[in-house]
């Protein structure tokens, strides 16, 4: 199958080339040097001289701060950019896979969101992740929609963030009110690549197992690292930042595992394994 992956660059981008080469997929990886989404032209071009059975959308506005003085961008890039694909799609029959986020919810509810659970951003963007996945459902019915959680992986994130600190300092405060699933992008780009092949089209809450706080994070990757280093909880409101951000993010992965025959790992070992993988030289 020939599959076209966007912002293949990225963190994301970069595991779900190799997750769909594995399974002998012809992958043309385009960086945002090659392809960038917000062109409705480009993307029309380059989509039909492509000719991809499969395009998975991996490029993404990610700056959740800087989203709310920069709202045009953001929307350009992650709402604009996923309608461009849709529309290029449906023209040359493609399949469209988009990545969205656990931040299109409010986080009000208590308990794991589910794939049909009213959506309800409180930032910028959240906003427009949303703007794309109702653009991509308007345009195109050959979609998959797959919301995740607090990716890490080969790139800048909260576990290198942490390993940083913790080299640097015997004490530091992380946030204990927002809850979420930490997610492991070689997991999700596997999870991914076998979501394409069922032509099961839907919307689909992909992360790694459990839940924790940013705090319990934290915890976790000193306690597995063997850094004594002390982190103390704080609030959101203790450490406030330009976007707000929901208290509850958790995910409910139904109905991954009754169309793909699995669920992902749970997050410590998940971490375990990226800590491992960071050990050998391999991150």
């Amino acid at each position: 199958m020939r599959v076209a992956v966007t912002g293949a660059a990225g963190m994301l981008g970069r595991d779900v080339v190799a997750a769909l080469r594995e399974r002998n997929h012809d992958v043309v990886a385009l960086s945002h040097a090659a392809l960038d989404i917000t062109g409705p032209e480009r993307v029309r071009e380059e989509i039909g001289r492509l000719g991809p059975e499969v395009v998975v959308n991996c490029a993404a506005y990610t700056a959740v701060d800087a989203a709310e003085d920069d709202w045009e961008r953001a929307l350009a890039v992650n709402g604009l950019g996923p309608r461009n694909l849709a529309l290029a799609c449906r023209e040359n029959g493609a399949v469209l896979v988009h990545v969205s986020t656990d931040y299109v919810f409010g986080g009000h509810k208590d308990t794991p969101y589910g794939v049909f659970d009213p959506t309800g951003p409180i930032n910028a963007y959240g906003r427009s992740k949303l703007w794309g996945e109702l653009a991509i459902r308007d345009v195109h019915p050959a979609f998959y929609i797959v919301r995740t959680s607090w990716l890490f992986g080969d790139g800048p994130n909260f576990v290198r963030t942490m390993l940083r600190l913790g080299r640097e300092k015997a004490v530091v405060s992380v946030v204990d009110d927002q809850h979420g699933a930490p997610t492991f992008t070689p997991d999700l780009a596997r999870a991914l690549s076998d979501l394409v092949e069922t032509g099961a089209f839907g919307t689909y809450h992909v992360t790694n197992g459990g839940a924790t706080t940013w705090c319990g994070f934290a915890r976790e990757i000193f306690r597995q690292r063997g850094l004594p280093v002390r982190v103390d909880p704080c609030t959101t409101g203790e450490f406030p930042r330009p976007a707000a951000r929901p208290a509850n993010s958790r995910l409910d992965p139904f109905p991954l595992r009754e169309t793909v025959g699995y669920l992902l790992p749970p997050w410590e070992d998940a971490l375990a394994r990226y800590l491992a993988r960071e050990a050998e030289g391999l991150q």
